[in-house]
């Protein structure tokens, strides 16, 4: 493996473990993120001649431990910084002492740095991006696609919420267990966003790591081991449960896409959707409904098809309603127009479909598609046609843009 495959691989698996453990260190966001930059490009020009190391992200660290006391003293900081940098270093050497007891060579403090990110004095607009940036490696210009914002103008947004968790002297650890879940919400959003990234990645060089999944999973868990009467942080695993349990019947051998309607249950995970449903049980009896426990609900339902053979759409168009009325989004919306399609006939989930506001449908790929499958169901396939060749221009996914086009040359 060449080095800037391995650092690649480095940066994609360990960047936020790296980042949230220099940073509750050092109290400094972006110090960290810069010490840690450095040395990834530390790595890029010693590997090569010096070879790999044994462990990577060990060396990563102690470079941008370095780094930062480096940093500090040319700064000239108060004389109190230096040795409480200097500790990282006693720290990290403990740390690698234990790593055959643990799963990483150092603490993972991701969900302390998650919960700091979601401080009220930080705006809450900004708090999701800065979690996804900070802990979970998304890039600016990423963040701001998906909250349909400038890429400068994210920046910018993210470097002033750094500045404040710097400036504002805001303590570096957990709040107690009763202002957690005033912070949960954010959090919780976070990690469901990075879930979504690693799910919809596919076979490239730019995609994001299918391991994101893995981690978003493992946060979730915590949050729930953390807050183990927050209904809702149940929810949020069981949803990513139950869609993880799909994994393998969401691609053809050949990575054709295959729509939930049409996948093979043979190929879903049993184990996982009785655990996703055991976890869904367990947020109910708490009696505290929200937006991911809805959603979670919603794929019960569509699990069930592995026993019964069919799906229940008159319950999704319920559960449907239910969660439009306490979480309206886009997402919401459309798949409830779906079910109603289902559970009654297209021309009514078209009906669904033409109550929603237009303006911000225009750059929503779901709902053009699912206007173009709608349309040909009714044989106005010129109508249909226009529908999918909009939902292709809007898809990120090649497969998932070969099989809009498949849809479209049938009619």
């Amino acid at each position: 493996m060449d080095a800037r495959r391995a650092a690649e691989l480095a940066a994609r698996n360990s960047y936020g473990r790296l980042v949230a453990y220099l940073a509750v260190r050092s109290r400094d966001v972006s110090a960290a993120e810069d010490a840690l930059g450095d040395a990834f490009l530390a790595a890029l020009k010693t590997w090569p001649s010096q070879g790999l190391p044994a462990n990577p992200e060990a060396w990563l660290l102690v470079a941008a431990r370095r780094r930062l006391i480096d940093t500090n003293r040319h700064a000239r900081v108060k004389a109190a910084t230096i040795p409480a940098l200097e500790q990282i270093a006693e720290q990290v050497a403990q740390d690698l002492q234990a790593a055959p007891a643990m799963e990483t060579p150092f603490p993972d403090e991701r969900l302390k740095l998650l919960f700091l990110c979601a401080h009220p004095t930080i705006d809450p607009g900004i708090r999701t991006p800065l979690m996804l940036q900070t802990v979970l490696g998304f890039t600016a210009t990423d963040i701001a696609s998906a909250f349909l914002v400038a890429p400068a103008t994210m920046g910018q947004r993210l470097v002033r919420a750094k500045a404040k968790i710097r400036d504002a002297g805001i303590p570096f650890e957990l709040p107690a267990i009763a202002h957690l879940p005033e912070r949960l919400e954010a959090v919780l959003e976070a990690i469901y966003a990075a879930y979504n990234r690693g799910w919809e990645s596919i076979s490239g060089a730019d995609s994001p790591p299918a391991e994101l999944t893995d981690e978003a999973l493992w946060l979730a868990r915590l949050c729930v081991q953390l807050l183990p009467q927050a209904a809702e942080a149940r929810g949020l695993l069981a949803l990513m449960l139950y869609c993880e349990a799909r994994h393998a019947a969401r691609r053809s051998p050949e990575g054709a896409y295959i729509p939930l309607a049409q996948q093979d249950t043979a190929l879903w995970s049993m184990p996982m959707v009785q655990e996703a449903e055991a976890t869904l049980n367990q947020a109910s009896k708490l009696k505290q409904w929200g937006r991911f426990q809805l959603e979670a609900a919603i794929q019960s339902v569509h699990a069930q098809r592995a026993k019964g053979g069919t799906t229940d759409w008159a319950a999704l168009v319920q559960i449907y309603s239910g969660l439009v009325q306490i979480s309206p989004t886009l997402g919401a919306w459309v798949g409830r127009a779906a079910a109603i399609a289902e559970a009654h006939n297209p021309q009514r989930g078209l009906q669904a479909l033409d109550d929603l506001p237009a303006s911000p449908l225009k750059t929503y790929q779901p709902y053009w598609a699912l206007r173009g499958h709608l349309l040909a169901q009714l044989q106005q396939f010129d109508s249909a046609k226009a529908c999918y060749s909009q939902a292709i221009k809007l898809s990120t996914d090649a497969a998932v843009r070969a099989f809009l086009a498949h849809q479209s040359e049938e009619l």
